[in-house]
């Protein structure tokens, strides 16, 4: 099991904001593209994960408990920011503390 499956503190602190293009139909998506029902839109030109910007945050792709196992419902065709995003990137470890997860 991947640190990923098991932490989850990137999907329950962070905003996750993309192209409409993503969406499902999109030009851009992968696969059959990010379900329209679980974004919002915040410009012609945005959309946002569902769960990202409340508080406290949690992305409603988001299955589990955070530092114990979780799991992305919509993994295959997770939107671009999600994609790019790895334990490797600065937010990561800022994203596990707000969690109360230690640093990896």
């Amino acid at each position: 099991m991947s640190v990923c499956q098991t932490c989850g503190a990137c999907c329950a602190s962070l905003r996750v904001d993309f192209h409409p293009a993503e969406l499902a139909g999109g030009a851009f998506a992968w696969g059959q593209g990010v379900p329209v029902e679980m974004t919002v839109p915040v410009t012609p030109a945005i959309v946002r994960l569902c769960g990202t910007d409340a508080s406290p945050p949690r992305c409603v792709a988001l299955a589990g408990e955070v530092g114990v196992a979780v799991q992305c419902t919509i993994y295959d065709v997770r939107p671009s920011p999600c994609r790019e995003f790895d334990t490797e990137h600065a937010a990561c470890n800022k994203a596990r503390q707000r969690c109360g997860l230690a640093p990896l």
